[in-house]
């Protein structure tokens, strides 16, 4: 989210659950003459006058609990600027939101009570506002009349919070005692702290100085929207940082290749130029291939591609990040497939000590190395939010689950690189008469998965046919011995199957895969990994009760005596296919009618065809 107008500070309020944020911006508006009267006389008078932060707690869900549940935004000025304020949740639950608001804020008011003193979820809110760009905080020491206005207490979370502050990267921080219920310190200097020469809290917000760009900022637009118009292709988006001019020359990433502007619409008007944060409509003197995602750039100062990054990554899921998972990823405008390969480890909020780490659950954050499914344009984050920002969107349910920021690409993105080969996919088919498929076979442990693939694969191989088979539990007595049953270690069985299974399809062979492959996101990401009509998803269906009386290998019994932990359908979930190619009823069809099924499959896919 881009900053405000030059006249305008955006700023945030955030720390822990009961600091009073939603009062005191409640009283800031009031004093600030940003409260109708008619609000104002509606408000609730308790033995200390009006309950100010009924202004910004607009959910009834908030005021019956008596907490900010959702990020509310507040309008107001003074004779000095413009503002934009959003009140955060304090509560762990919600710090999603509070990543959500921090995004687009130029300064933080970070808040703690003074009796209660610097918590966890005020360094983490503190951390998560470094990690977003933000490099000032007001230090708002609220309640101070809880503790008798006693100076000891205010310097002793000063100085806890400004020696965090400084390990995190907060530059400037601003401390002010307050009663955000009575007014003090808010828009005047209280009488009760004659101890503090500081100024008020509005008057330090009228002071501050967002950043800003620098004046050469070199020239990026995200392309949101491709329109043809009269005058040729037009590429509409933000300008994220710089400006650009008729007759510039700009490089389309990551592509890299070059046109020269030649015209420029602003609001439907024709200009010459067009600046920071505007948005624009760019037409090019040449027909280049320019679609949403990519990213029209000062063509004397590139901006970087890859497909590989180091970032920071802050979980808001209650389900946890799983490495290996596919998962969609929006940097900018672009967005495609992308999966963490790899966690360099997890930060202590409170120590910020790197902690070993096999996942990241709700409000962890992590740095980690993320691969995506192509070549994106970017900037780390420190250089730009925009293009040096991303959120991570859960693929079932389209749910965001995460957001990072870019810290650089990694080496191997620009090293490495696909070797071409004179023999391909389609010469190994023909060689062979028949057409590559892998056929995955899911279903609970004991639904006959492997019994129905080795009679798949022998019947094939009599008819001439060239078939292999991967079996789950074999694969785990070599390439997979590694791997125990957690969610995340079932995630990367998967995937270490499918790319064998995609290696073996380009062999030109049909393979039958029989897997247990319990999360549909993981039989998504094998799907995706193969060719046009080359996968077929075969759910052997079996009921928990008719597994559970075959347990042929024991399994069962086990795992219902909890000797056995996280086995898929007593205490690990399975979700079953929805539409899988075919259905077979393992409980009233016999293994030879189920092969029968998926070579009739196989045939009227045309897969068997020479």
């Amino acid at each position: 989210m881009a900053s405000a107008a030059p006249d305008t500070l955006r700023f945030i309020t955030c720390g822990s659950v009961d600091d009073g944020k939603s009062t005191l911006i409640g009283r800031l508006l009031f004093e600030a003459g940003a409260v109708p009267d008619d609000q104002l006389a509606a408000l609730a008078v308790g033995p200390h006058g009006p309950d100010y932060s009924l202004l910004v707690d607009g959910l009834l869900a908030e005021r019956e609990q008596g907490i900010t549940i959702d990020v509310a935004y507040r309008y107001f000025a003074t004779g000095r600027r413009k503002f934009i304020v959003a009140d955060t949740p304090g509560h762990e639950q919600y710090t999603r939101n509070m990543v959500t608001a921090a995004s687009g804020a130029d300064a933080a008011v970070v808040l703690v009570d003074a009796a209660k003193g610097v918590l966890v979820q005020t360094r983490r809110h503190a951390f998560l506002c470094a990690l977003l760009g933000i490099r000032t905080a007001v230090l708002a020491v609220t309640k101070m009349d809880s503790v008798g206005w006693d100076r000891a207490a205010f310097d002793a979370i000063v100085a806890e919070f400004s020696s965090f502050a400084e390990r995190i990267g907060l530059t400037a921080v601003l401390p002010i005692p307050i009663s955000g219920r009575d007014g003090d310190n808010v828009a005047t200097p209280s009488p009760r702290t004659p101890w503090f020469d500081g100024a008020p809290l509005l008057q330090t917000l009228e002071s501050l100085s967002p950043p800003r760009e620098g004046a050469d900022a070199a020239f990026r637009l995200p392309v949101q929207l491709v329109q043809r118009t009269e005058g040729g292709r037009a590429y509409l988006g933000r300008i994220a940082q710089g400006a650009v001019s008729v007759g510039d020359r700009l490089r389309v990433e990551p592509s890299g290749r070059q046109a020269s502007v030649r015209a420029l619409t602003v609001s439907g008007q024709t200009v010459r130029t067009a600046t920071d944060r505007a948005s624009v409509a760019v037409i090019l003197d040449a027909d280049v291939d320019v679609a949403r995602g990519d990213v029209l750039a000062a063509a004397a100062r590139p901006l970087e591609s890859a497909d590989q990054f180091e970032a920071t990554l802050v979980w808001m899921a209650e389900a946890p990040m799983l490495p290996g998972r596919v998962y969609d990823i929006q940097i900018g405008t672009a967005s495609c497939g992308g999966q963490v390969s790899d966690i360099r480890h997890r930060i202590d909020v409170n120590s910020l000590e790197p902690l070993a780490a096999r996942t990241l659950g709700l409000n962890e954050i992590g740095v980690c190395h993320i691969a995506l499914s192509r070549d994106v344009a970017f900037a780390p984050y420190e250089q730009s939010r925009e293009l040096g920002g991303f959120i991570v969107i859960d693929r079932e349910s389209k749910a965001t689950v995460g957001a990072g920021m870019i810290r650089f690409a990694l080496r191997r993105a620009h090293n490495i690189h696909r070797q071409p080969v004179l023999v391909d996919r389609a010469h190994r088919a023909a060689a062979k008469g028949q057409k590559p498929a892998v056929v995955w076979m899911t279903g609970l442990s004991g639904a006959g998965k492997s019994t129905i693939a080795n009679l798949v694969e022998a019947r094939l191989t009599a008819e001439g046919r060239h078939a292999v088979l991967i079996d789950g539990d074999n694969l785990r007595h070599g390439l997979n011995r590694d791997l125990g049953f957690t969610a995340a270690d079932r995630v990367e069985n998967v995937r270490r199957a499918a790319e064998v299974a995609r290696m073996m399809a380009d062999a030109g062979l049909i393979v039958l895969v029989s897997l247990i492959s319990p999360f549909a996101a993981e039989r998504r990401m094998a799907r995706e990994m193969m060719g046009e009509g080359e996968f077929f998803e075969v759910f052997v269906d079996a009921p928990l009760g008719v597994v559970e009386a075959r347990d042929v290998k024991g399994l069962y019994a086990k795992a219902r005596a909890g000797e056995l932990k996280n086995f898929t359908g007593i205490d690990s979930p399975y979700e079953a296919p929805e539409t899988p190619e075919a259905r077979l009823d393992a409980a009233a069809t016999t293994p030879e009618a189920a092969a029968d099924q998926v070579i009739a499959m196989l045939r009227a896919a045309g897969r068997l065809d020479a």
